[in-house]
């Protein structure tokens, strides 16, 4: 199934903002699209302004001791625009890195990286109120998916994005680069299939992004620290729901023009669910109909929404959830009567970098309501 994300081109300083060619998102059955208009470059810049306390948290994240140290020369597994394997190396952490896209811009954010940044692109959503500041002293391009002409002239010693972006239309092949001397990082749960073999998305594939991101520029301990705390999160969830016999059930769904996609257990949102504890009740099925749902009946029924810039993501959250509560139809389901359907932003589960957390937090929630747990990032 295949969606397209619309790409935002500024031709001028006074004329108005037309939108075109969407980004592809590399996914479970295909990609993501929205008909959504997104909001012009000044806007969201606007909208990502330096928050006071947030550029004092950043320094002081900066000086912090280092306890680990990268010994460069540095080898690093990524992909290939095919999806075959790629060995990088650095020779040192490099200094003129391009991110683009939501994860890629905010786990270098998160990792205080923003120095290294020769540019940013492709920002879908604010970014976390504490990344701001970082943000903010960011080069944000004009295009949301840069051309490779415009990638080309920024220079850039290494490239870090979504694999579905490395293509002759947009970032450019990987080959290219590489022979370029310019180094690679492609998100893994992004990365395409191999001679059409598809695989599992995640979390662990999410732990070690970030991991690797903190090795190739000598910040291992903040990575580390992140992806602890994510690792904690899960562990706590499973100290305080290991009384429980029956654990709950689970369907993800995203809706799609009369069906849903359906996020099963090769998804990142499956992996998080299953990891919880929860059982999917139809892990392999990419999409399901009316009928199927129906006859699923799980206790819980998370429902993917995904507000993009110029979006009011209220009403998108609403009008995701209001497919099944105002269809007389699922008026039967357990999770319908229950009021156990639940809201979770696809980018929290999908490629979901340094949000993951906020996933794992928003699933835990969700499939263990009555025992309110204390989570932080929510």
């Amino acid at each position: 199934m295949k969606h397209t994300k619309k790409k935002r081109s500024i031709i001028g300083v006074v004329m108005a903002i037309g939108l075109s060619i969407g980004i592809t998102a590399c996914g479970l059955n295909g990609n993501h699209t929205s008909d959504s208009e997104r909001k012009d470059v000044e806007s969201i810049k606007k909208e990502n302004q330096i928050v006071a306390s947030s550029s004092e948290e950043m320094e002081q994240q900066k000086k912090e001791t280092v306890l680990k140290k990268t010994e460069y020369p540095l080898t690093i597994t990524t992909y290939n625009t095919d999806g075959t394997e790629l060995k990088t190396v650095y020779e040192k952490a490099p200094e003129r890195v391009l991110a683009v896209y939501q994860g890629s811009m905010e786990t270098m954010l998160a990792l205080g990286l923003e120095e290294h940044l020769v540019a940013t692109a492709g920002l879908d959503n604010e970014v976390p109120d504490e990344q701001k500041s970082a943000f903010s002293k960011t080069k944000y391009l004009d295009e949301f998916t840069p051309s490779l002409e415009t990638v080309t002239m920024l220079e850039p010693d290494m490239i870090f994005s979504w694999g579905s972006l490395f293509q002759d239309t947009t970032l450019g092949d990987t080959k290219g680069w590489i022979e370029k001397g310019v180094n690679l990082y492609m998100n893994t749960n992004t990365h395409p299939m191999q001679n059409g073999v598809s695989y599992s998305k995640t979390l662990e594939n999410e732990y070690e992004d970030i991991l690797n991101i903190g090795k190739i520029f000598d910040v291992q301990d903040r990575a580390e620290a992140i992806v602890n705390d994510m690792k904690d999160t899960i562990t706590k969830v499973e100290k305080e729901t290991k009384g429980i016999k029956e654990k709950p059930t689970a369907l993800i769904l995203e809706s799609n023009k009369g069906t849903f996609t359906n996020y099963g257990a090769t998804s990142l949102g499956g992996d998080m669910v299953t990891k919880l504890g929860g059982k999917l009740v139809n892990t392999d099925s990419n999409e399901m109909g009316k009928e199927d749902v129906i006859t699923a009946n799980p206790d819980v029924i998370f429902v993917v929404y995904m507000p993009y810039a110029g979006d009011d993501a209220e009403q998108v959250k609403q009008e995701n959830l209001d497919v099944i509560l105002k269809d007389r139809a699922y008026g039967s389901l357990s999770a319908v009567k229950n009021n156990r359907i639940v809201p979770i932003m696809l980018s929290e589960m999908y490629a979901s970098a340094t949000r993951t957390k906020d996933g794992i937090v928003t699933f835990a929630k969700g499939l263990y309501p009555e025992l309110h747990l204390e989570l932080d990032g929510q």
